[in-house]
């Protein structure tokens, strides 16, 4: 069972990786995982798995290092979180809206996350979060929807190559 502080902590970690990825927060980022967290993008042909703090930590660089990430907001919304044998499962929307200097601004992503989070010591931690898009089997209950993986932008190829530590040399 989780207590009311239980919730309100998972509700903080939520929003800390929201505010940490779009500020640039290297450091907060991976301070919402467990050590040996993963992170999934489960939206394209194929999917992207990052895996423990410093495959964590080359996919927010990625993210810093792009120009257009300024001004990316994550916008996280009707959360649902429930008690696990392991720890705990939340479920929540997610907006990714983009700024665009001229406007108007966009809606980048329409997704959803599916979390396991555990207790790491006295704080709550991602173990691992799935990023979807808002379609496939969360709409399986409404007629003529497409299950077909959609093909991966290449704008996202340099960050899929990023899953896995560089070879040494």
């Amino acid at each position: 069972m989780l207590s009311a502080a239980d919730r309100v902590e998972i509700h903080e970690v939520l929003a800390r990786y929201a505010w940490s990825l779009d500020t640039g927060d290297a450091d907060g980022f991976i301070a919402c995982f467990a050590p040996e967290a993963e992170l999934v993008w489960d939206a394209f042909e194929q999917p992207g798995s990052w895996r423990g703090h410093a495959a964590l930590r080359r996919f927010i660089d990625w993210f810093r290092a792009r120009p257009e990430s300024a001004g990316r907001q994550h916008h996280v919304s009707n959360l649902l979180v429930e008690a696990t044998p392991d720890g705990a499962r939340a479920r929540a929307y997610v907006l990714v809206a983009l700024a665009c200097k001229e406007g108007p601004h966009r809606l980048h992503v329409m997704g959803h996350y599916d979390d396991a989070l555990v207790r790491d010591g006295q704080a709550w931690k991602l173990s691992r979060r799935v990023i979807r898009d808002w379609r496939g089997p969360v709409l399986a209950g409404f007629p003529g929807q497409d299950d077909a993986p959609r093909a991966r932008p290449a704008v996202l190829d340099s960050l899929w190559e990023t899953q896995h530590p560089p070879a040494p040399g």
